[in-house]
């Protein structure tokens, strides 16, 4: 028997590639992470007292904007424990890590234009400074890739909204805890952006991006041995990094399930 529809037409939704699924994923990143590196860098050049408030509700609100599409990492950290997590693959999560070193990088270079201090204070570590600056960060950072993924990707957090603020509100606590000791990052994409703009010295650049994807790739793990019913990815998650089909809309978990 034939359907009959009456006062509305059927559409049919068409699915768009694949190909352009991924590359909003990466123009939405790569938009985080300048955000948030243009937000940490203009403050900082400001000399603005209310820095790590505005990094961490420059993250909250991003990733309320683009968890829907990309899940809203903006810091290789992030994604580097989604991918021990196996949330990503290794390909989208190399895509990732470009978009947002970009992001960070063009972030720093135009924070440094329109500000454009006299002078700007680098910071450099050597002996001591070192070693305390590479601790804090992997402790913080630890924590803020742990923290997103317990509150984004278990299957115990499902639908819930509070997820952008938990993740902002960690690195603005981080940032007033340990700002004075390495400048408060947790993020390789912001650390780059940072050099870019005079911030940080390139010459030990590498102690923080050591830490930053080292503290990833442990938080991946502990959430694994201490989540061992998330190790197999299910269909749907309810967090902001959502599994999906070709498109944005996410796949709803099948009936009578128990997420």
């Amino acid at each position: 028997m034939t359907d009959v529809v009456i006062g509305q037409e059927r559409r049919q939704e068409v699915a768009p590639p694949a190909w352009a699924t991924e590359i909003r994923k990466y123009v939405v990143e790569a938009f985080g992470a300048f955000f948030l590196t243009f937000v940490v860098v203009v403050s900082v050049l400001s000399h603005s007292v209310f820095t790590p408030l505005a990094a961490g509700a420059a993250l909250m609100v991003m990733i309320y904007a683009g968890g829907h599409i990309s899940g809203g990492h903006y810091n290789p950290a992030v994604t580097m424990a989604a991918l021990v997590r196996r949330r990503i693959g290794m390909g989208e999560a190399a895509g990732y890590w470009i978009a947002q070193v970009a992001g960070g990088v063009v972030a720093g270079v135009i924070g440094r234009a329109v500000v454009n201090p006299a002078a700007v204070g680098t910071v450099t570590l050597t002996g001591h400074t070192e070693a305390a600056a590479a601790v804090v960060e992997l402790l913080v950072t630890f924590a803020l890739c742990y923290v997103m993924l317990n509150v984004a990707t278990s299957k115990d957090q499902t639908g819930n909204g509070f997820f952008g603020l938990a993740i902002g509100f960690t690195v603005t606590a981080g940032a007033f805890a340990v700002g004075g000791i390495s400048g408060g990052l947790f993020n390789p994409a912001v650390t780059l952006g940072g050099a870019t703009a005079g911030l940080f010295a390139w010459s030990t650049i590498w102690v923080y991006l050591v830490v930053q994807l080292g503290a990833g790739i442990a938080a991946g793990l502990a959430f694994l041995a201490l989540s061992p019913a998330d190790r197999v990815l299910r269909t749907y998650t309810g967090g902001p990094n959502q599994a999906r089909a070709a498109g944005s809309r996410p796949v709803p978990a099948p009936p009578g399930s128990n997420p």
